[in-house]
C-alpha cells in the first residue's frame, strides 16, 4: 500500500527548487494475538508492517517463531478476527500449546539482546524435523536469473524505492510467489505464511523453495528460514556474521550479492550445480 504526499524536490545543487506529488510505502502497526480453545486471548507481538496480507504475515509469524507447526493448528477461518491495526488468530480445538512457557522464552530479532549462541540453540530446540529431507540442486545460470525476475514484479518498489521484498522460486526458476513489506522480516513472513495457509500437511516445511531476499540476509532472516526448512537463501546484499553461522548450522546454502554474472557462496556450495 502506498500514501500520496508532497514534496519539495531540491537539484543541481540547490539552484532548482520544485514542488512535486510523490508516493511513500505505508508503515502501521500490526497487534498480533492468539485465542487459545479456552477463550482466552494472548497478545503476542506488535510489528510495523506495511497494511496487506495481515493474515499471512500474522500466520508466518506464528510458525517462524515456532507456535504453530501445521495449518490444522488453526481454525479454518482465517482470520478469526481482524480489526484496525490488530489481528487474533483461534487455535483449534485439538492443539494446545504452552502459552505461557512460549512467552517467557520469546524473541524475534537478533537487536533483542540475545547472544548469537543462544539464539541458534532455541532455534534447534524448537524447530521439527521433517520426515523426509528433501535435498536440491540449482544450476548457476536459474541463480543469475533471479534478481531480475523479482524486480519484474516489485511493483510497490519500483514507485515508492522504499520496500523490502521476498520470493520463492522453483529450483528452474520459476516464480513461485512474492511479498513486499517495509520490514524485511514482515515480507518474509508474509510469504512463509501465504504457503502455509495453502498447506494441507501434518508438519509443514518447504524445503523445495529457493527464497530471495531483496536486501541483506541478516540472523532473524535465517532464523524464519531454518523453522521453515528452506535449504537455500540468495540475497541481492549481505549475509551477517549471525546469518552465516545459522545457515552453517541449519545446513542451508546461502548466497550473497546476487546479480547478473556474480554471487559468493557463504555455505553448502554443493548444492549449485556447474559450478566449474
Amino acid at each position: 500500500m502506498i500514501k500520496k504526499v508532497f514534496v519539495k524536490k531540491v537539484q543541481q545543487s540547490g539552484k532548482e527548487i520544485s514542488q512535486k506529488q510523490d508516493v511513500v510505502a505505508i508503515e502501521e502497526p500490526l497487534e498480533i494475538n492468539l485465542k487459545s480453545n479456552g477463550g482466552k486471548i494472548f497478545p503476542v507481538s506488535v510489528t510495523m508492517r506495511t497494511p496487506g496480507n495481515d493474515e499471512e504475515l500474522a500466520v508466518g509469524f506464528l510458525h517462524t517463531e515456532a507456535i504453530l507447526f501445521s495449518r490444522k493448528n488453526i481454525e479454518q477461518e482465517i482470520p478469526s478476527n481482524l480489526g484496525f491495526n490488530w489481528i487474533t488468530i483461534n487455535l483449534s480445538e485439538n492443539f494446545d500449546p504452552n502459552i505461557e512457557k512460549l512467552k517467557r522464552n520469546f524473541y524475534t530479532s537478533s537487536s533483542c539482546g540475545v547472544c548469537g549462541k543462544e539464539s541458534i540453540e532455541a532455534i534447534h530446540q524448537t524447530r521439527r524435523i521433517p520426515a523426509e529431507i528433501v535435498d536440491i540442486e540449482v544450476n548457476l545460470e536459474t541463480l543469475f536469473s533471479l534478481p531480475e525476475e523479482l524486480y519484474k514484479v516489485q511493483k510497490t518498489f519500483q514507485s515508492t524505492g522504499g520496500i523490502h521484498a521476498a520470493a520463492f522460486f522453483s529450483t528452474d526458476g520459476k516464480l513461485i510467489s512474492y511479498r513486499e513489506d517495509v520490514g524485511r522480516h514482515n515480507a518474509l513472513d508474509k510469504l512463509i505464511g501465504a504457503e502455509f495457509l495453502k498447506s494441507s500437511k501434518e508438519a509443514f516445511f518447504l524445503q523445495e523453495n529457493i527464497l530471495l531476499l531483496s536486501g541483506r540476509a541478516s540472523f532473524e532472516l535465517l532464523q524464519k528460514a531454518a523453522m521453515a526448512g528452506i535449504q537455500m537463501v540468495c540475497a541481492i546484499g549481505a549475509p551477517s556474521s549471525l546469518a552465516i553461522e545459522t545457515a552453517e548450522n541449519f545446513g542451508i546454502t546461502l548466497i550473497g550479492f546476487l546479480k547478473n554474472g556474480s554471487f559468493n557462496i557463504y555455505t553448502n556450495a554443493e548444492r549449485v550445480k556447474n559450478l566449474g
